[in-house]
């Protein structure tokens, strides 16, 4: 029996005026894969459609709304305790002043200095992709 697969849609938020550079967010204490660096974002709620769910946990956790984006790209990972379909969007434009409302740090990093940061497995071959597409 194959667990479900858990929907996470997650962001890629440009920095708007510094090129190349994306905001990161380090995933709290007592949650799975704690202190772990990540894109933002979260489940998907079963009603909602995965636009839904990208505004709504970005506004969440990050304080941003009237966002302009494009889906990016949907990964599948799988973890021993169960599998997720990443669903990475892209971000050009938002309102809002960035922060972490959960209590969580947020940085601003340079696609060239992400390999600084650890991430969960799930995340790795997103930003390798974004990466290559960057320095394209």
């Amino acid at each position: 029996h194959k667990p479900e697969l858990i929907h996470v849609v997650a962001a890629i938020v440009w920095h708007p005026n510094i090129a190349g550079t994306l905001l990161i967010s380090r995933r709290q204490q007592g949650k799975h894969l704690e202190h772990f660096w990540e894109l933002p974002g979260g489940k998907k709620e079963t009603d909602e459609k995965a636009y839904q769910a990208l505004t709504r946990e970005l506004l969440e956790e990050v304080n941003i709304k009237d966002i302009t984006s494009e889906p990016f790209i949907q990964v599948t990972h799988d973890y021993p305790d169960g599998s997720i379909l990443l669903d990475v969007w892209q971000v050009k434009a938002f309102k809002g002043e960035v922060y972490g409302r959960e209590g969580q740090e947020i940085c601003w990093v340079s696609i060239e200095e992400i390999n600084e940061y650890q991430f969960p497995d799930a995340n790795k071959s997103v930003l390798e992709i974004i990466a290559s597409n960057v320095k394209a």
